[in-house]
């Protein structure tokens, strides 16, 4: 079963933690130094939040696969919709390591479709920001996270 993923970027992490952990009755499944996630059953999101010099404000929207079949599903429906899709593949982001594609809504907001595939014990590669720059000057969207492609 396919999860909503809504990625926030806050000014302040306890205090953003705090209110999310007393809204969702819950504490963050993962939580880091700049970032925390909770995996929520009801409603069933991948909510994460970040303090990663961000624009405070919604950082990214997804969906998030459970199986590799969930995922080719997904990039099946992404190859139908009439938009140029950023298919990234192997990466580490959010302290996770994942495969990826990325579409943006008419509006330019930023879809990421991914799987996870294991823990990181970092949030991703900065050095991968120079991608990005080149990503954002083309048609297409570009991964907001500091992420790369695997070696």
């Amino acid at each position: 079963m396919k999860r909503l993923h809504v990625h926030v970027a806050v000014r302040n992490l306890d205090a953003s933690i705090r209110f999310y952990s007393q809204l969702f009755a819950a504490e963050p499944a993962v939580r880091k130094p700049d970032y925390a996630k909770w995996m929520l059953e009801d409603p069933r999101v991948n909510f994460a939040i970040s303090q990663r010099d961000l624009k405070p404000g919604v950082h990214e929207l997804g969906i998030q696969a459970e199986s590799r079949e969930e995922l080719q599903d997904l990039y099946a429906r992404l190859r139908r919709i009439d938009r140029p899709v950023l298919e990234e593949g192997a990466t580490t982001c959010c302290y996770a390591h994942s495969e990826k594609s990325w579409i943006e809504d008419p509006q330019g907001q930023q879809w990421e479709i991914f799987l996870t595939t294991g823990e990181s014990t970092v949030y991703g590669h900065d050095a991968a920001r120079a991608d990005l720059v080149k990503a954002e000057e083309s048609p297409c969207c570009a991964p907001s996270c500091c992420s790369s492609r695997a070696a």
